[in-house]
């Protein structure tokens, strides 16, 4: 396969750098076209449409985190192999990843299609935007099964090394994504539901691109994949690592579901002004979670090599990654914030403005809280400690639901300020505890090169 990246050997903080710039590049590309959506909204839709997105968030958060982090799981087993140059188990994890695959699309989809109207009138969805916001999130979920195929395939290419591809074909679909959104607003006029379609539509797009890679290549039938190499050892093995991943992003997402309940519960200006700030936001945060993604498989196909000392390397690489990163990125918010608020508001006065660059200034000053966070969490994650990765999400469902106790109290919208933080900072101190626990006390650690 062209471009594959051995994290085996090199320069650990070389090779995680190279490895995570397509990631990166995703991330920031994937963040512009949030952007872009949000300018969409807020320009052409107004801020109601911009507060169902707003309102709809949390719950997206929750369940296609929950694919996401899944997904991402359920490749740790077959980078562990790569590491380990098993082809037998290759074989076999690659055949099991697919099975789950199929039957949690099958299982997932119909399920939160049911279920999304209760669930919005549970979180306290103001009356305004219910019924937008219900739409909006009812054909998004229609697209779970090219959320499963984009992120598991391309999990799967970024297991053997190949970053790459996957940002070429996640690239493409952004565009294909923004071009469709904005003819289904502009040339149909079917309102914000446009964007849900385009992001539905693009997400095949994205998967079938990653699989017409395979195909082209010849990389699955070259490891000779047959219905003898389902073995439910191999699938209970992945089941076990990816679906706490899974549970991790979810429990986490509980938090975001129950701060999002207080919000709504502040009004339709909040909720505008947090969905707006937050977007923003993860222009900034998110390429630290692709750092956080790299580190995971550098650690995967590290521990499947026997090699503890790039092992510690690695997450000292990645450490000084982030640290650099969130500097920088806490520089261009205080250079850029009203710039870019008022580019996603079309406005620089008024009270959604406030409260957006309140929150966009007080979350900026921790954002090596989070950078951190990715890199330990998903150290735990890479050395298949996927269920100590998952208390971690309590923590951050802990810290949310503090921040949305205080804001029903007298603090308000000032709590919605610190909810993140307060969240990353709960699951930092304990991943920091367990990276720690391991390479004192696990043995397989110990004994490895």
């Amino acid at each position: 396969m062209a471009k594959e990246i051995n994290l085996t050997i090199g320069n650990p903080f070389r090779q995680i750098i190279r490895f995570s710039l397509p990631l990166v590049g995703g991330s920031i590309f994937q963040q512009f076209y949030n952007f872009i959506d949000t300018l969409i909204i807020g320009r052409l839709l107004g801020i109601d449409a911009l507060a169902a997105i707003g309102a709809y968030y949390p719950l997206s958060f929750l369940i296609l985190g929950f694919v996401q982090g899944s997904c991402i799981g359920f490749s740790i087993p077959l980078a562990q192999s790569v590491g380990a140059n098993n082809t037998h188990a290759i074989r076999q994890n690659l055949v099991g990843g697919i099975l789950i695959c199929t039957i949690l699309a099958v299982i997932l989809t119909p399920m939160m299609i049911v279920y999304t109207h209760t669930i919005m009138v549970v979180l306290s969805t103001p009356r305004a935007i219910l019924k937008m916001a219900t739409l909006f999130t009812i054909v998004s979920f229609v697209g779970i099964p090219g959320n499963i195929l984009y992120n598991y395939s391309a999990s799967v290419l970024r297991a053997f090394g190949d970053s790459t591809h996957p940002f070429y074909f996640l690239v493409a679909s952004l565009f294909v994504n923004i071009a469709l959104a904005l003819t289904f607003i502009v040339v149909f006029k079917w309102g914000l539901i446009s964007v849900a379609v385009a992001t539905v539509i693009s997400e095949f797009f994205a998967g079938v691109l990653n699989v017409g890679y395979y195909i082209h290549q010849k990389f699955i039938t070259d490891q000779h994949l047959r219905s003898k190499d389902i073995n439910l050892h191999a699938i209970l093995h992945i089941c076990a690592i990816g679906f706490p991943m899974g549970f991790e992003y979810s429990v986490s997402a509980i938090g975001a579901v129950v701060m999002q309940d207080a919000i709504n519960l502040l009004g339709t200006a909040a909720v505008a002004a947090q969905s707006a700030g937050d977007k923003i936001r993860q222009l900034f945060t998110l390429p630290m979670e692709s750092v956080g993604m790299a580190i995971a498989t550098y650690m995967a196909q590290n521990y499947g090599a026997r090699k503890s000392q790039r092992i510690k390397s690695g997450l000292r690489a990645g450490s000084l990654i982030q640290l650099t990163w969130s500097l920088f990125a806490f520089l261009l918010v205080m250079l850029l914030k009203k710039t870019i608020i008022s580019l996603v508001l079309g406005t620089t006065t008024g009270h959604v403005f406030h409260l957006t660059d309140q929150y966009l200034t007080t979350i900026s000053f921790f954002f090596i809280v989070h950078g951190l966070l990715m890199i330990f969490r998903n150290t735990l994650q890479g050395l298949g400690h996927s269920m100590y990765a998952i208390v971690s999400g309590f923590g951050e469902l802990i810290g949310r639901s503090f921040a949305a106790w205080l804001a029903t109290l007298s603090l308000g919208y000032v709590a919605i300020c610190y909810a993140n933080q307060i969240a990353w900072g709960v699951s930092l101190v304990y991943c920091l505890f367990m990276v720690w626990w391991i390479f004192i006390h696990d043995s397989k650690i110990q004994r490895r090169k």
